[in-house]
């Protein structure tokens, strides 16, 4: 069946002289409503094309943390090369948000810079975080998770972090099995659901299999150089018996650099995401284990589930967790 000028109108509830205005270009049509009518031509797949003004209608919002890093460095390049390969009609326009400021980082959510038509965002979870990205959502914003889920009934595309933790023990327990003493953990904080998420599964792990091994503490550092470094010294000074590391964050740098002091102890370290340092230690024998969470599938799988979401494409999106990644120095 033919899709007519009505039907159009129909779907983007609004009259059909205002979609024969949007198709034909012939102006004063706010943009929200512009959006509604190009969302209801290409969901019915009506046979007009769009004008050339419309390059760029549809703005999805990515909202990231901590640039410096080479995790969200790597998961940055990761949407700049998506977003490039999408049709003219969709930009992505990515954020970076300052963490530490999570009533800034709520305002923002609140109050976008440019009119956005969904929201991709790695959230910190803090109450006036997750209530914005709460009422984004009852707006009629289709939001996406990524990374972390501080929000359990939105859509989360990530790794399953608490198999991570239980699978940085599993491995340290089996390969430190010949011998007895206490583990430790570095953490960036209690920010971010996802790290919380993978020192209950470390420590679930090691609970539900008890042995010559004690999980003794979390260290908190922020993902701060300095910290990790203070913090790592003082539990290796304290306790002689530390014979595995967990790092749930993604800074490695400077632990490498503490381990490296207290190569003789033989410390197994499990950590997070393949990076320049993390291969480093790795081949050095410094490090023991990386899991990665492949921040590119990550970033795909969020643009695809917000593409579905906004009717722009009509194909199923895994629902499952993205798969982390094992790597040893023998695939680094």
């Amino acid at each position: 069946m033919k899709v007519t000028l009505k039907d159009v109108a129909r779907e983007a509830r609004v009259g059909t002289a205002t979609v024969e205005r949007v198709v034909n270009d012939r102006g004063g049509v706010r943009p929200d409503t512009v959006e509604r009518v190009f969302l209801a031509v290409r969901k019915l797949d009506y046979r007009h094309k769009m004008p050339e003004a419309h390059r760029g209608l549809i703005r999805i919002e990515v909202i990231l943390v901590r640039p410096e890093t080479s995790f969200y460095s790597r998961m940055n390049q990761a949407f700049e090369r998506i977003a490039a390969l999408l049709d003219k009609s969709v930009t992505v326009h990515r954020t970076f948000a300052r963490e530490n400021d999570p009533v800034e980082f709520a305002h923002h959510i609140a109050n976008p810079a440019v009119r956005r038509s969904a929201l991709i965002v790695v959230a910190p979870d803090h109450p006036e975080v997750v209530k914005s990205v709460r009422a984004a959502a009852r707006q009629g914003t289709p939001v996406v998770q990524i990374m972390t889920r501080p929000v359990p009934e939105l859509p989360y595309v990530g790794i399953d972090n608490y198999a991570a933790g239980r699978t940085a023990a599993y491995y340290m327990s089996r390969m430190l099995a010949e011998r007895s003493g206490s583990f430790v953990a570095l953490c960036h904080s209690g920010a971010y659901e996802n790290h919380k998420e993978r020192i209950r599964g470390f420590s679930a792990y090691l609970a539900n299999h008890p042995g010559d091994h004690l999980f003794t503490q979390v260290m908190f550092d922020y993902d701060d150089d300095f910290n990790s470094m203070e913090l790592l010294r003082g539990a290796l000074r304290d306790d002689p018996r530390i014979i595995g590391l967990y790092t749930a964050g993604g800074d490695n740098r400077s632990v490498a650099a503490v381990l490296k002091e207290h190569a003789s102890r033989r410390i197994f370290w499990v950590g997070h995401e393949l990076s320049g340092q993390s291969r480093g230690a790795l081949r050095e024998g410094i490090m023991s284990i990386v899991l990665d969470q492949a921040p590119e599938v990550q970033a795909r799988r969020a643009i695809d589930l917000t593409l579905r979401s906004l009717g722009l494409i009509n194909v199923e999106v895994s629902p499952e967790p993205v798969r982390f990644l094992t790597i040893t120095p023998e695939n680094v």
